[in-house]
């Protein structure tokens, strides 16, 4: 590690322009039109830190990035050039070398898969990322607690689907503990959530999620990794690369302790066409990023913004960049003119340099660069021509890149999805059992109404066999009271026989009774 500090580049006086290791975490800004060389001064920069032992984090948007695992040759078409430069600027220890490099991307074709859980995410980036309005945001958010509080995990878009459908089921529930939870905001973001699947999003979210330890390692030489994302395809959905890295920052800063100034930074981050991380970003974003920016510092971090115009940078970010790398811009229009004279107002003035009207006039692969001293004052502004850089410029082959992922130190940890139980399995399972318990209550309340008519029918023909017994009884009963044939014929017998006897006494006694009549009328 050079003690001057990461060497950028030499005035055409030979005044050697380098970032201070220990105000390397103070971050920095790197900006110019296309085509004025901010690519090459961000794969200079990557390379000094990386061969000082500094890992770094580069998002690769045009893919040229690459070449940086590979050395530099003779036979590329810009060596003259760079060869030309390095003798210009004095710079005798120029040599093409390669750089120790992990490639990732977000979709697991160029690079290994990166994944986080939509735990890890929350819902501020994740309303960002929806693009939902202050009312859907609240809603998402009671989702994230309700499912902190039962327990759920919420690890990808299934989940956090499953979640949502649970809560507007619960509505009445959600909107008497928590505040209106109404099913027409449920739906807004289940909408955006399947725009955001057809954006590739739901591959970013699973596990296993990323370990940031993988990302600040150096290898068996001591150079640190470079880390480059591919985000060509990525940059296809700027709220997806913007709000990746926000959340990739948001992480470093919770996860890594606090070290205040370091002999070196910890890691160093590059964040290119940084304006897609403030275009039409709510007011509550802006405020994250710039927290995490003013305080990442004292975590051995360095931020360095690429980008095409300062301008796109918020006042509130752009004071936090100290280490300051302008190459040329245009001034066409208003707009233009603007970013001249703000840009030409944020360096320490050099007498010997109009800013404005120099910032309009550098040539490719020159810029006005003043970086903080050891002491933390900046130095004054000066024209610098940037040091060549020893790696490839320009992308790799298929299969260059095909062998520098398979043979690098992460292997295959994350290059196969998990999916373990979480909040969609249990609701799943959760629903299932109610469906089911539902079902059986249905099934019992049927067969409860089945039972009742049954036992009613039962209790109806109970009932008429009952009559019927009775009926029966009483028959039977008065066929027992009925007298036998021989007892009738006995009855009868008997009737006749004191029918004639009575006959006999009544004639006898007729007969007595005529008798004392006439006698006594003839006396």
């Amino acid at each position: 590690m050079s003690d001057e500090g990461l060497f950028i580049g030499s005035t055409v006086d030979g005044l050697r322009q380098a970032i201070n290791w220990k105000r390397a975490n103070r971050h920095g800004l790197i900006a110019g039109a296309t085509g004025t060389g901010k690519t090459i001064t961000l794969q200079v920069m990557a390379e000094g830190f990386s061969r000082a032992g500094v890992p770094v984090f580069v998002s690769d948007v045009k893919g040229d990035l690459a070449g940086m695992a590979m050395a530099g040759a003779a036979t590329q078409k810009n060596h003259e050039v760079f060869a030309n430069r390095a003798k210009e600027i004095g710079d005798s220890e120029w040599v093409y070398a390669d750089n120790p490099v992990q490639f990732w991307d977000l979709f697991g074709e160029s690079g290994h898969p990166v994944r986080t859980t939509v735990s890890e995410m929350g819902p501020l980036m994740l309303s960002r990322l929806m693009d939902l309005n202050e009312v859907q945001e609240g809603v998402l958010t009671i989702a994230f607690h309700v499912a902190d509080k039962e327990g759920l995990l919420l690890l990808d878009l299934d989940d956090l689907q499953a979640m949502l459908v649970d809560i507007a089921d619960r509505a009445e529930e959600m909107t008497t503990t928590y505040g209106n939870v109404s099913k027409q905001s449920v739906g807004s973001i289940q909408r955006s959530l399947l725009q955001l699947r057809s954006q590739g999003g739901d591959r970013f979210f699973g596990e296993p999620a990323l370990d940031l330890d993988d990302f600040i390692a150096c290898d068996d030489k001591g150079r640190g990794i470079i880390n480059i994302l591919a985000a060509d395809k990525l940059m296809q959905s700027p709220k997806l690369y913007s709000t990746f890295l926000l959340w990739l920052l948001s992480e470093l800063f919770e996860s890594l302790p606090e070290i205040g100034d370091p002999e070196k930074p910890k890691l160093v981050f590059f964040f290119d066409e940084a304006h897609l991380l403030f275009s039409d970003a709510p007011k509550a974003l802006v405020e994250k990023i710039e927290q995490v920016v003013r305080l990442i510092r004292s975590k051995g971090v360095g931020v360095y913004f690429i980008t095409q115009n300062p301008i796109d940078i918020p006042d509130t970010v752009a004071g936090q960049l100290n280490n300051r790398v302008q190459h040329k811009l245009n001034a066409f229009t208003p707009r233009d003119q603007a970013a001249v004279k703000s840009a030409a107002e944020t360096f320490r003035a050099n007498p010997k340099i109009d800013v404005a009207t120099a910032i309009t006039e550098l040539k490719v692969g020159e810029a006005l660069v003043s970086v903080l001293q050891a002491d933390g004052a900046p130095t004054p502004v000066e024209r610098t021509l940037i040091k060549p850089p020893a790696s490839r410029t320009g992308p790799l082959t298929p299969q260059e890149r095909g062998v520098m992922v398979a043979t690098d130190a992460i292997g295959d940890k994350y290059d196969q999805l998990i999916d373990r139980e979480s909040a969609e399995e249990i609701l799943v399972a959760k629903s299932a059992q109610a469906a089911a318990a539902a079902e059986a209550a249905e099934a019992a309340e049927e067969q409860a109404k089945l039972d009742a008519i049954a036992a009613k029918e039962r209790a109806k023909a109970d009932a008429v066999a009952a009559r019927e017994a009775a009926r029966e009884a009483a028959r039977q009963a008065r066929e027992a009271a009925k007298p036998s044939m021989a007892e009738k014929m006995v009855q009868s017998a008997a009737r006749s026989a004191a029918t004639s006897v009575g006959r006999q006494i009544a004639g006898s006694l007729g007969k007595s009774l005529v008798r004392g009549i006439l006698g006594s009328l003839f006396k």
